[in-house]
C-alpha cells in the first residue's frame, strides 16, 4: 500500500503518545508492505503559491519525516494535498527530481473516464510523469458500495483481463471512521492475490508506454462544469468571493514582509509561524458553497496577524495594515452571518435548476434505462438484506425512493453512479436493449401507452 502522512501529522501523533503508531508504519516500510509518498507539511494549497515556497514545503515535510521515519521514508510520488494541480506545481516537482505525481483523473483533460490507464503521462516541458485516480472505483469504497471484495472485484469485472492500472485514493478515515466497519474490505483486499497489487511507484515501470500532454489544472473534488467555468479552485480563492479576496490580501501580505529581510533577528522564528499560516483550511472554510466555519475562518487569520506580530518595528506600517485586514475579516464573516448570506448560498445551491434522472430517462423518452437502474437497485437492495449489510440496504431503498420522487438531484456522488460500480462494464446496458425491445414489442402505436 502507498501511504500519505504529512510530516505534521507524524509530529502530532509523537506528541500525543502515539509512538506505536510511528513505529508500526515504519516496520511495515521497512519489510515492504508500505511506500510513502510526499507531500506538503501543513496542508497548503500549493497552486496558490510562489515557487520558492512550494519547494519548503515540500522540503519541510521531507526533512520531518525523514527525522521520525529513518531511512525508510523515501518517497519517490509526490501527492500535492487535496490533488491540486497546476503546471508550476508540475515544474518545481520536476525540478526537485520526483519522478511521479498522483493526481485526480479530471486533470487528464478536464473530464472524468477519459485516461489511458494503460500508460503513463510525461507533463509536457517535464520529465514528471503523471499517474491518475480512479474516480468511479475510489467513489464507490469512499460511498461503502464495496464492502467486500467480491463487490470490488464486481466493479473491475472485465478490466482484469485489460493491461491496465487501477488506482484508488481517498482519506485514511474513510475505513472505520466515516464508515465502521470498512476497514475489513482493506485489510481483505491487501490478502487477495487476485489482482497484482503495486506501489504507486511501480506503475511508470510497469506501464512503460509514454504520451506527452499537457494537464489540465484541477483538484479530485472538481467537476467538469468547475473547471468549464474556470472556477476549479473556487473552493480556497474564489474571484466573486469579497471574503476571499480580503483573505489571500492579508496572506500575501505577510508573505511579503516575511521574505523582505531573512538577516533579521525574528526571521526564523516568524518563518516558522508563516509555515503553519499557509494551512489552505482557512480559505476552504470560508467559500460558503456550501463549506462555513467562521472559527476556522478567524483562527487562520489570527495565525496570520500572529506572524506578522513577531516581526520588528521596522515593519510598524504593515503591522498596523494586517491589523486592519484581519479586522475586516471577521467582521465580515459575521456579517455574512447575520444578515444570512451563508444560510442564503446554501438554499440556493439546493434549489439549483438540475433535471432529475426520472425526467432524464422515463419522461424524456428512455423508460428503459430508468426501469433497469431502478431493477437493478431493488435487487441490491434486497441482496444487501440477506446478507445482513443494512446499511447497504438503506442506502438503495433511499436511492430508489429519491429517483421515483425526482429528489436525486442534490446528492453529490449520484445513486446512479453507485449502482453502476456493482455491475461488470456493458450488464446494465445488455438489461436495457433486453427491456428496450420488449418495450417496443408492448408499446401501442399511439401516443398513450395501453399498458
Amino acid at each position: 500500500m502507498t501511504l500519505n502522512i504529512s510530516g505534521i501529522l507524524s509530529e502530532l501523533l509523537l506528541e500525543n503518545g502515539y509512538e506505536d503508531v510511528i513505529n508500526d508504519i515504519g516496520e511495515l516500510a521497512k519489510r515492504g508492505n508500505i511506500e510513502f509518498t510526499e507531500t506538503a507539511k501543513y496542508h497548503a494549497f500549493l497552486p496558490y503559491l510562489p515557487d520558492d515556497e512550494i519547494e519548503r514545503q515540500i522540503t519541510l515535510n521531507h526533512t520531518t519525516n525523514k527525522k521520525i521515519f529513518g531511512e525508510v521514508y523515501n518517497p519517490l510520488v509526490l501527492f500535492p494535498p487535496e490533488m491540486a494541480y497546476d503546471k508550476n506545481v508540475a515544474r518545481v516537482a520536476d525540478r526537485m527530481g520526483y519522478k511521479t505525481i498522483l493526481l485526480d483523473e479530471i486533470s487528464y483533460k478536464g473530464s472524468v473516464q477519459q485516461v489511458p490507464y494503460d500508460r503513463c503521462i510525461e507533463i509536457a516541458e517535464t520529465k514528471l510523469k503523471a499517474v491518475f485516480r480512479d474516480r468511479r472505483i475510489s467513489n464507490a469504497i469512499i460511498s461503502a458500495v464495496a464492502r467486500t471484495p467480491e463487490t470490488f472485484y464486481n466493479m473491475v469485472a472485465g478490466e482484469e483481463q485489460i493491461n491496465r492500472y487501477v488506482l484508488t485514493a481517498m482519506d485514511g478515515e474513510t475505513f472505520g471512521h466515516h464508515r465502521p466497519g470498512l476497514e475489513e474490505l482493506l485489510f481483505a483486499l491487501m490478502r487477495q492475490n487476485k489482482i497484482k497489487q503495486l506501489f504507486v511507484s511501480e506503475i511508470i515501470e510497469q506501464f512503460p508506454q509514454t504520451e506527452t500532454k499537457q494537464l489540465t489544472p484541477g483538484t479530485w473534488a472538481s467537476s467538469e462544469d468547475d473547471i468549464e467555468r474556470g472556477e476549479q479552485f473556487y473552493s480556497w480563492r474564489d474571484p466573486k468571493n469579497r471574503l476571499h479576496k480580503k483573505q489571500w490580501e492579508l496572506f500575501e501580505l505577510t508573505m511579503r514582509e516575511v521574505k523582505k529581510n531573512s538577516n533579521e533577528p525574528e526571521y526564523k522564528h516568524a518563518q516558522w509561524k508563516l509555515d503553519v499560516a499557509l494551512a489552505s483550511d482557512q480559505f476552504f472554510w470560508a467559500s460558503g458553497r456550501p463549506w462555513w466555519s467562521l472559527e476556522m475562518i478567524e483562527l487562520g487569520a489570527w495565525q496570520l496577524l500572529e506572524v506578522m506580530r513577531s516581526l520588528g518595528k521596522q515593519h510598524i506600517l504593515a503591522k498596523e495594515k494586517a491589523r486592519r485586514i484581519y479586522a475586516s475579516i471577521v467582521a465580515i464573516g459575521f456579517q455574512w452571518q447575520r444578515e444570512g448570506k451563508i444560510r442564503g448560498e446554501s438554499e440556493k445551491r439546493k434549489n439549483e435548476i438540475k433535471i432529475p434522472f426520472k425526467e432524464r430517462t422515463l419522461e424524456g423518452g428512455k423508460p428503459e434505462v430508468y426501469q433497469v437502474f431502478i431493477n437493478a437497485m431493488k435487487d441490491a437492495m434486497e441482496t444487501a438484506a440477506k446478507e445482513k449489510n443494512y446499511e447497504e440496504a438503506i442506502l438503495w431503498r433511499d436511492a430508489i425512493w429519491k429517483l421515483e420522487t425526482k429528489n436525486d438531484m442534490y446528492d453529490a456522488i449520484h445513486a446512479v453512479d453507485l449502482i453502476r460500480n456493482k455491475f461488470p462494464l456493458g450488464e446494465l446496458e445488455s438489461r436495457m436493449d433486453v427491456y428496450k425491445k420488449e418495450y417496443h414489442r408492448i408499446r401501442g402505436g399511439q401516443v398513450e401507452d395501453r399498458r
